[in-house]
C-alpha cells in the first residue's frame, strides 16, 4: 500500500484534477424515489484531499424514519430536526464549486438532488466521484466494495457504521491516499456529470419498509449456477428485523440494479440465492408483487415474506451473522 500524502510534488500533481472535494454521506428512510434524507454530513477537502472542515445535521424527513435498526434515528430524535429546505442553503455552501465524493455516489447524489427538487432549489454540484469506481481504477485488492473494506485497506478505523458523520470521516480519510495514489500513477479520475433531478414522488404518510414504489414488470432471465451457501438456513425473514446469514432469497421480475450484481451482493453477504420458491424460502424480492408470476403465486401460497428491491438493498447493508 502506497501512502503518498504531501510527498507528491506540485510537478507530479495532475493539473486536470479538481481544486476541491466535498465528501458526502447521507442516511435515508429507504432507497426508493419517495424516500427522504434523515441525516447528512460533508467533509470539505482541498485539491490534495486535506480536510478543511466538516459539517453534520439531522434532517426531519416528515415521515416514518424507516430502518431505525440501521441508522439509529427514531421519530422522537428527528421530530425537532430542521427540514431539508431549512438546511439547503448551508448544504449548498458546503458543496459549491466542489466535486461530490461518496461511496456509491449515484445513490447519494440522487437522494440529495431529489431533496433539492422538493425544496424548489438546485444543488450546486456539477460532477461526482464514486470511491467504488476509483478503487476499481486503482485495482485495490479489496475483498468486496463495502466502505469498511476500503477503510481497512488504508488503516482507517470505523467507529459508528451508518452514522453519516463517521461514515463521511472514514471516507474522507480513505479518499486522500486513494487520490494521491491516482496522482502518482497518472490515473484519470472517474468523474461523472451531475444532472439535477426533477422527477420524484411525494412521500406517503407512513410507508412500510418492504412495500415501496414498484418498477416495470419483467423479462425472463436464466438462473446462474452458484456454489452452496456455507451457512444453515435460519428460517424466514421477519419484518423489522435484519436478514441473517444462510437465509434463502429468491428474485422475481426486473430490478433497477443489474440482477447479477444484486445476486453477487447477496452471496457476498452470506445469503443463499434460491432459483425457485419452496416452503424453505426465507424471502422473495420483487418490484411487482401483483405480477402473477409463478414465484409470486407460490410465495403467497406459502406465506413467504415479500419485499421490493429498494427495501432489500437497505437490508443487505446489515446482515446478521449466522448462529454459531
Amino acid at each position: 500500500m502506497t501512502m503518498l500524502d504531501d510527498r507528491t510534488t506540485a510537478a507530479t500533481w495532475p493539473a486536470a484534477y479538481p481544486q476541491g472535494y466535498a465528501v458526502v454521506d447521507v442516511e435515508t428512510t429507504g432507497l426508493a424515489r419517495d424516500d427522504r434524507i434523515v441525516s447528512a454530513a460533508v467533509y470539505r477537502l482541498d485539491a490534495r484531499g486535506t480536510v478543511e472542515d466538516h459539517w453534520y445535521t439531522l434532517v426531519n424527513p416528515e415521515r416514518d424514519p424507516g430502518p431505525v435498526w440501521i441508522h439509529g434515528l427514531t421519530s422522537d430524535v428527528l421530530e425537532g430536526a430542521p427540514l431539508f429546505a431549512q438546511i439547503a442553503e448551508e448544504f449548498s455552501a458546503r458543496l459549491d464549486g466542489r466535486v461530490l465524493v461518496a461511496h456509491n455516489a449515484l445513490f447519494d447524489w440522487q437522494m440529495i438532488a431529489r431533496e433539492y427538487a422538493r425544496a424548489e432549489r438546485t444543488a450546486p454540484v456539477k460532477q461526482r466521484l464514486c470511491t467504488i469506481a476509483l478503487s476499481k481504477e486503482l485495482s485495490l485488492p479489496l475483498p468486496n466494495h463495502k466502505l469498511e473494506s476500503l477503510a481497512a485497506h488504508f488503516g482507517v478505523v470505523q467507529q459508528r457504521a451508518h452514522n453519516a458523520l463517521d461514515d463521511a470521516r472514514v471516507l474522507a480519510e480513505a479518499f486522500r491516499p486513494s487520490l494521491h495514489a491516482a496522482a502518482e500513477r497518472g490515473v484519470r479520475l472517474p468523474l461523472l456529470e451531475c444532472r439535477a433531478l426533477t422527477e420524484w414522488a411525494a412521500s406517503p404518510a407512513r410507508p412500510v419498509i418492504g412495500h415501496q414504489s414498484s418498477y416495470r414488470a419483467g423479462s425472463w432471465r436464466p438462473n446462474r449456477k452458484r456454489p452452496p451457501c456455507p451457512y444453515p438456513n435460519p428460517g424466514r425473514y421477519e419484518s423489522d428485523k435484519p436478514l441473517k446469514q444462510g437465509m434463502r432469497v429468491a428474485f422475481s421480475g426486473d430490478t433497477s440494479v443489474d440482477r447479477e450484481l444484486l445476486e453477487d451482493r447477496t452471496v457476498e453477504a452470506g445469503l443463499h440465492v434460491a432459483g425457485s420458491i419452496s416452503r424453505l424460502t426465507s424471502l422473495l424480492v420483487t418490484n411487482d408483487p401483483d405480477a402473477g408470476t409463478s414465484k409470486t403465486v407460490k410465495a403467497k401460497s406459502f406465506g413467504t415474506p415479500i419485499v421490493d428491491e429498494a427495501a432489500y438493498a437497505h437490508l443487505l447493508r446489515d446482515v446478521a451473522p449466522a448462529d454459531g
